[in-house]
């Protein structure tokens, strides 16, 4: 099976009351569980760990380290000029709820 997450990869949050919401992942934790923040100063989202099949991956990738804390987060935001489509919600397909 193919790694979907890596360190820096944007996703889409499906579930819960931050769906909707993009958030970079961080840290792997295990198989099923990343560690992801949004960060919260752009999009309300803390970092917090979440089970991979409530992410869906998107085709986003930031040049973070692991564990990078939200400070080093938002300055690749900026980077790679990436705040805005992180403020923008995502309407989530049927399919996948």
């Amino acid at each position: 099976m193919p790694k979907l997450f890596d360190i820096g990869r944007c996703c889409v949050i499906l579930r819960g009351r931050r769906a909707g919401k993009k958030a970079i992942v961080v840290d792997i934790i295990d198989e099923n569980f990343v560690l992801i923040t949004g960060p919260p100063q752009v999009n309300g989202v803390k970092r917090r760990r979440m089970n991979i099949d409530h992410l869906l991956p998107i085709n986003v990738r930031l040049n973070i380290e692991r564990g990078a804390n939200d400070e080093d987060v938002l300055k690749a935001l900026k980077e790679q000029n990436l705040e805005n489509f992180m403020k923008e919600p995502v309407r989530i397909p049927r399919e996948y709820l």
